[in-house]
């Protein structure tokens, strides 16, 4: 591991160079040893793929102070396999109507439209970070005979709960942005609510599977076409 600095109140621990669940499950054990063991110190704490961005109080504690602890309590980390975090199950409906590049990708990849909803809903992905917009969590990682490249000219405006791919990953867009994901389908459950708590039904760790809903399931599920 290797702590930099980050800004006058902040540190980054860089934990490996590679991004595997491995490394991601250490990230995810940091994260609730520091959150247990210096609460007070911390304004907040950002995972990502293979680091942690640490934002201290400074009117609790200095830069070499924090810096001592993390290496301290980083010192605790074990040797974690790659399954940690909670299970959360997405519905999602595959089709062409919900997932304007379907089609597309399927014949790219050389398959049907089923094998590929079967090959997406069948995998566990990982969340490996949550970001570019709240509740936008990066998934891991995609089988490669669906991997896809980004579009080359991004939509304006990809709908809320749309279910994409881009390159080794997946996602689900919380809310109505631009993009330039491969949308595949809409999933009907909210990715981040300001008022829930929690706020985001998944955290960096987690582990999320896709089921297939037809229609008629997403409609009854709040879903909106």
């Amino acid at each position: 591991m290797n702590i930099k600095v980050a800004g006058e109140n902040a540190l980054i621990i860089y934990f490996g160079e590679k991004t595997d669940p491995a490394t991601s499950a250490k990230v995810q054990q940091a994260v609730t040893i520091l959150e247990k063991e210096l609460a007070e110190q911390l304004i907040d704490m950002v995972p990502s793929y293979a680091s942690l961005l640490v934002i201290y109080d400074m009117l609790r504690c200095d830069h070499l102070e924090i810096r001592s602890q993390l290496r301290k309590l980083l010192g605790q980390l074990e040797e974690s396999s790659a399954i940690s975090g909670k299970i959360v199950t997405l519905p999602a409906y595959y089709s062409t109507e919900s997932g304007p590049d379907l089609e597309a990708l399927a014949t790219r990849a050389q398959l049907n439209i089923e094998e590929v909803i079967k090959i997406h809903s069948d995998m566990e992905y990982r969340v490996y970070a949550i970001g570019f917009a709240p509740g936008f969590a990066y998934l891991g990682e995609v089988d490669p005979r669906i991997a896809a490249p980004r579009l080359s000219t991004p939509r304006q405006k990809v709908p809320k709960g749309a279910v994409a791919i881009a390159d080794q990953q997946t996602a689900v867009y919380p809310a109505v942005s631009p993009g330039g994901w491969n949308l595949i389908g809409l999933c009907p459950a909210p990715m981040f609510d300001p008022k829930a708590e929690p706020t985001m039904p998944v955290q960096v760790g987690d582990r999320v599977k896709f089921e297939p809903i037809n229609r008629e399931q997403f409609i009854a599920l709040g879903g909106q076409l």
